[in-house]
């Protein structure tokens, strides 16, 4: 007996989805897993999972985290990361850039610190001085103050864009701050009054003279695309060095091993640059040269 037209179009339609499913719902998943078991896939398949010495999972060697007290202060024992904008830092959930660019120079001032925002430039400036400062080094960079924000004039012309300046303003420094320059171009520089209207000054950044190759490298005041990145480069880890050996009260050539060797390469030995893992660093600290008590 022939099946009606519909009812044989509605199994042939069943048997498809019956097959695709064992196909691509059962077998696929179940052969990829078997594979991902293989010698060198297996740590890779499971996350990366990095354990302390007493098989807990402390973290992946793939994502960053913070080493930092409950207060957000850099724990001096530590390697520190590079930044984060991903959530409150290395949010897995909230993996993000900051959005900001090149062109992010002028901080939004307010009364209320919780209405305020920084450029990009004040958070590189200010991440620099803070790095400077725990590390014992210049943490000057070009375009920024003194005090860590970015020296950024507004400069009012006598014919608009045009002509003798008549006013300059430094627009991240709210007063009362005493400005990063007395005057310019002849005109003495004011701070910043919060709710004045400046947006007819022209923005005009100052590069000031700080060095042109800062001491404090790049990944040290920015962050990664994801904001999950878990390497520092050589630099970077170069620069807390001797921070780390003092607080462990070890010899820095020591430490320096420990860093060479949890330093990768480039990948294929000539795609990105070297890499330093600051978790494995870290927890091989703790193993080698454990921090002493405090008394």
């Amino acid at each position: 007996m022939r099946l009606p037209n519909w009812l044989s179009q509605h199994l042939a339609a069943f048997r498809a989805i019956l097959v695709a499913t064992v196909a691509l719902g059962l077998a696929y998943p179940l052969v990829i897993t078997a594979v991902a078991q293989l010698p060198g896939l297996h740590d890779r398949a499971q996350g990366s999972l990095v354990r302390a010495a007493d098989g807990t999972v402390v973290g992946s060697r793939l994502i960053g985290q913070s080493f930092t007290d409950a207060d957000g202060n850099a724990l001096p024992g530590y390697f520190q990361s590079r930044p984060s904008a991903a959530g409150d830092g290395y949010d897995p959930t909230s993996t993000a850039a900051s959005n900001l660019g090149p062109e992010s120079v002028v901080d939004t001032l307010a009364e209320n610190p919780d209405d305020a925002t920084q450029s990009l430039l004040t958070q590189v400036c200010s991440r620099s001085k803070e790095v400077g400062e725990r590390e014992g080094v210049d943490g000057s960079r070009p375009f920024c103050t003194p005090d860590g924000v970015g020296a950024v004039l507004a400069v009012f012309h006598r014919d608009g864009l045009t002509g003798p300046v008549t006013r300059a303003v430094s627009l991240n420094q709210a007063c009362p701050a005493t400005p990063f320059l007395a005057t310019f171009d002849g005109v003495p520089v004011e701070c910043a009054r919060i709710g004045d209207d400046l947006s007819a000054g022209v923005v005009t950044p100052v590069r000031g003279n700080a060095p042109a190759d800062p001491a404090v490298p790049a990944d040290a005041v920015t962050a990664s695309a994801s904001g999950l990145d878990p390497d520092i480069s050589p630099a970077y880890a170069d620069l807390q060095l001797a921070r780390v050996a003092r607080e462990r009260h070890t010899d820095a050539a020591a430490v320096r091993r420990l860093v060479d060797r949890y330093t990768a390469g480039r990948a294929l030995g000539f795609m990105g640059e070297p890499a330093v893992n600051v978790l494995e660093l870290n927890l091989a600290l703790d193993r080698d040269f454990p921090l002493p008590a405090r008394g």
